[in-house]
């Protein structure tokens, strides 16, 4: 009774404001249920839907073209993962256990590094490069998934040092300092200790860095070099010819991925005893 009475003094403006906001979440959804639809397409080009049908993904078997470029994307979203996630989660402990004023210094660094545009990135990314492999004789600087991997790192590497720093700063040092009491050698407490406890935000770090890396459009359409065209660079070019239904099709494939990990992001972070209020932090990077 006392529900339905709450129910009855709803005002308009409540209903309106409802209303709209389930009219922006669809606008803003539409394109991307739209893609995963014409996915299924089975006309020549994207714009034109003849039918449901599976040829789309049928013919990612057949393109080499579109194999390489998603191979390429797979290769440098890992190991750019695993380069953020290792210096992320360094810095991030550095930071919440060696507190001081180079900390806040350091986030001021970590800031610069995330609000920079990624056209400012890829424009001082490419003649870096081209300096290093060819003026300086470091061939390994010429490797397209090499400038890649780096490239797509830079701002993964802030967002796992957030993610480190904030699990690790609202713990005490006690386990660590009754490690060492125990005379286990500086080592052994990082890696049963202190590693133990920010494991959780490591893990979330590398699926979040690695999802980051499969989109990072700008710097790589920059940093890109012949034979390593990364999938979201293979799109851009596919538009001036017209886009096929192969391209909504590995879309979705690559959206069903990032789900995927986003998920068990939420999963690990909610085992580890995380709210959701902080999953909701953690999945925007804050």
């Amino acid at each position: 009774m006392l529900g339905s009475g709450k129910r009855s003094h709803r005002s308009w403006t409540d209903v309106a404001l409802n209303v709209w906001g389930v009219l922006v979440i669809l606008f803003l959804f539409a394109p991307i249920i739209v893609i995963v639809i014409y996915s299924f397409n089975t006309g020549r080009l994207l714009v034109s839907f003849d039918g449901f049908g599976l040829d789309a993904f049928r013919t990612i078997l057949d393109k080499p073209a579109v194999q390489n470029a998603v191979r390429v994307s797979l290769i440098t979203a890992l190991i750019s993962a695993i380069i953020a996630t290792t210096l992320g989660t360094l810095a991030g402990i550095a930071m919440a256990r060696h507190p001081g004023r180079w900390v806040w210094w350091f986030l001021g660094l970590l800031l610069l590094v995330s609000v920079t545009p990624e056209i400012v990135d890829a424009v001082a990314l490419l003649p870096w490069f081209v300096t290093l492999g060819q003026d300086w004789g470091m061939p390994i600087f010429n490797d397209g998934i090499v400038r890649l991997s780096i490239g797509s790192s830079l701002f993964a590497t802030a967002v796992v040092s957030y993610l480190v720093r904030a699990r690790l700063v609202g713990q005490e040092a006690n386990l660590e300092e009754a490690s060492s009491d125990l005379y286990a050698v500086p080592f052994t407490t990082f890696r049963r200790v202190t590693l133990a406890l920010a494991m959780p935000a490591v893990l979330a770090g590398f699926l979040l860095a690695f999802t980051l890396s499969l989109d990072n459009t700008i710097v790589a359409a920059f940093v890109q070099v012949s034979g390593t065209t990364p999938w979201p660079v293979y799109v851009l070019s596919a538009v001036r010819s017209g886009l096929r239904p192969e391209v909504a099709a590995v879309s979705t494939i690559m959206l069903l991925l990032t789900l995927v990990a986003l998920a068990f992001v939420a999963l690990v972070l909610r085992r580890a005893g995380d709210s959701a209020t902080d999953i909701a932090r953690t999945m925007g990077g804050a």
